[in-house]
């Protein structure tokens, strides 16, 4: 894939074109990330008890569901919050991903990936004993964007 940038002092707002000769997957994830990073939010609204938080999404470790609530977790702390998962896939930057029925994970903070050939692979962060596990249906996708992330 090339890129090229091209300024023009001419514009008034930032355009991106893609050209492609089919539509394919690729070209549908490169448009729905960068569709995606204009529009993110970069504090999250989550509650403990009565206390209301706001934090930077940079400090979530993970989203995971528990008993139909879904609470977000960063290093020290889990907190509730008012979302559900597909609301957060949504609204989330690229770097989060999906990687089983109940978890979103921020790929940024992962630290290892224990593969498990018969059951879910185990994903530990940096700087937290915090784990969750990457479905089998999931794990492809989760150890192709890391060794993307690798590389570019």
């Amino acid at each position: 894939m090339k890129i090229r940038i091209e300024i023009d002092e001419n514009l008034t707002e930032q355009e991106v074109i893609i050209r492609a000769p089919a539509w394919n997957e690729e070209i549908h994830t490169l448009k729905e990330r960068i569709s995606g990073e204009c529009i993110i939010p970069s504090m999250l609204s989550v509650r403990q008890k009565e206390r209301e938080f706001f934090i930077p999404l940079l400090d979530i470790l993970f989203f995971e569901t528990e008993n139909k609530v879904i609470f977000a977790h960063t290093c020290d702390k889990m907190l509730k919050t008012d979302y559900k998962l597909y609301e957060l896939e949504e609204m989330l930057p690229g770097y989060f991903m999906r990687i089983s029925k109940s978890t979103i994970v921020n790929c940024n903070h992962i630290f290892s990936i224990t593969r498990n050939l018969t059951a879910s692979s185990v994903v530990e962060f940096r700087d937290s004993h915090k784990q969750v596990y990457v479905s089998r249906q999931y794990y492809k996708m989760l150890r192709d964007y890391m060794a993307e992330k690798r590389r570019g």
